[in-house]
């Protein structure tokens, strides 16, 4: 076909074609047929596109028909279930011997939560109703009837015939050693506090305060002084550094005295169980800080809040006024800590100058204030725990109050 839509044979061309006969061609149809743009006639696209339809679109009609996105659940691993064998059994119409059906697979049972998975609950008798043991050794005649009474209370915490509760606490233990520990509380230290009625008195709950001192004697005078100050009596559990599960002789003796290596599943099985638990959220942060910082809290681990959240727990927060005095700290030579696998390597008045003797805690007045507990599950529930920036708030929370209860305090 050439430019002028005419073809030909051969050199001289021929007749054109008509496009409107047999053998002419319109690629774009005949110009000369009215364009029908009618609703009657068929129209060039099929339909209009900006047109309404009647009929709703199948596609929109299904999303408004599904359901919103729900949260995403964690894949539970496949349990298995004893079945029996199947049992032959004989076809009477045909005499062969047949194999019978399997027995149906019987119905997963429903996964427990975390309540439910609960251990033994603790419960410590009130005073009253703890029999009076007779006196057992001369160091024992120094206490009065109370004090043997709580002692007494302990032998609750393992069961009948033991000798240690599930985390190595020994009872007989914790009665030899009582009378140092309280020496030190009632003499050494002069334990004044205040705000126990703001303790728990059953059930799980969070004791966090602030920490300092080099060596933990807050932590050991706020266990005792909850201890002689709550009925029924109640035992704190300190969480302790990893780090000193790793001390030979140490280790065996915190966890004879009730406290614990602070991993997270020993956090969650002494919740479940009821006990009362220490901890101080600063970690080694708070016992090596310098002179110059004493009283200002560092910053706040934020494990505590996920547990008392998962667990239902109340928090208490908790401040120690004293333990930064016990062992003023000029500096730390932190590089040679870390040469030598420790905590700190602090420079005192007395340390290194006398000895392993220079880390004993000056004679200084602690005073223990207990702050109205936060109930945090209450509001947020154990979900709130999967919130990073929730749990990280409401820890801020918890050390904003400690150190405003130490600056009152002072």
């Amino acid at each position: 076909m050439s430019d002028t839509g005419e073809t030909g044979d051969g050199e001289g061309g021929g007749a054109p074609l008509d496009p409107g006969t047999a053998g002419g061609l319109w690629l774009d149809g005949n110009p000369e047929d009215p364009i029908v743009l009618s609703a009657d006639g068929p129209a060039l696209l099929g339909r209009d596109p900006f047109a309404e339809l009647d009929e709703p679109d199948p596609f929109l009609a299904r999303i408004d028909g599904l359901a919103p996105l729900a949260r995403p659940v964690a894949p539970t691993r496949a349990r298995l279930h004893a079945v029996e064998p199947p049992v032959a059994r004989v076809d009477e119409a045909v005499g062969e011997t047949a194999e019978a059906p399997p027995p149906p697979r019987p119905a997963e049972p429903p996964r427990p939560g975390p309540r439910a998975r609960r251990r033994r609950r603790i419960s410590l008798p009130r005073l009253s109703e703890v029999e009076l043991p007779d006196v057992s050794g001369w160091v024992e005649r120094w206490f009065g009837e109370e004090e043997r009474r709580r002692l007494a209370a302990l032998t609750h915490l393992v069961e009948s015939g033991g000798s240690y509760d599930r985390f190595g606490l020994s009872p007989e233990t914790v009665r030899r050693v009582f009378p140092l520990f309280y020496a030190l509380y009632r003499v050494y230290f002069r334990v004044e506090s205040r705000g126990h009625e703001n303790i728990p008195v059953e059930g799980p709950a969070i004791l966090a305060g602030n920490h300092g001192g080099l060596l933990p004697f807050d932590g050991a005078m706020g266990v005792v002084d909850v201890f002689l100050n709550s009925d029924p009596p109640r035992l704190p559990r300190a969480i302790v550094e990893r780090w000193a599960g790793t001390l030979p002789w140490v280790n065996v003796f915190y966890a004879r005295v009730g406290q614990v290596i602070g991993t997270r599943e020993n956090f969650t099985d002494l919740l479940d169980e009821g006990h009362p638990v220490l901890v101080f959220p600063e970690g080694v942060s708070g016992i090596r800080k310098p002179i110059s910082q004493r009283y200002r809290l560092q910053g706040f681990h934020v494990g505590f809040v996920e547990q008392a959240l998962r667990a239902r727990a109340p928090i208490v927060p908790v401040a120690f006024i004293g333990s930064d005095d016990q062992t003023p700290i000029l500096y730390d030579l932190k590089g040679l800590a870390r040469r030598l696998g420790i905590p700190a390597m602090p420079i005192t008045p007395t340390f290194p100058w006398l000895g392993p003797l220079g880390l004993l805690p000056y004679p200084v007045k602690y005073r223990i204030v207990y702050g109205e507990p936060f109930e945090f599950h209450e509001r947020f529930g154990p979900e709130g725990a999967e919130d990073a920036r929730l749990v990280r708030y409401l820890a801020n929370q918890v050390r904003r109050t400690v150190q405003h209860l130490v600056d009152r305090s002072r």
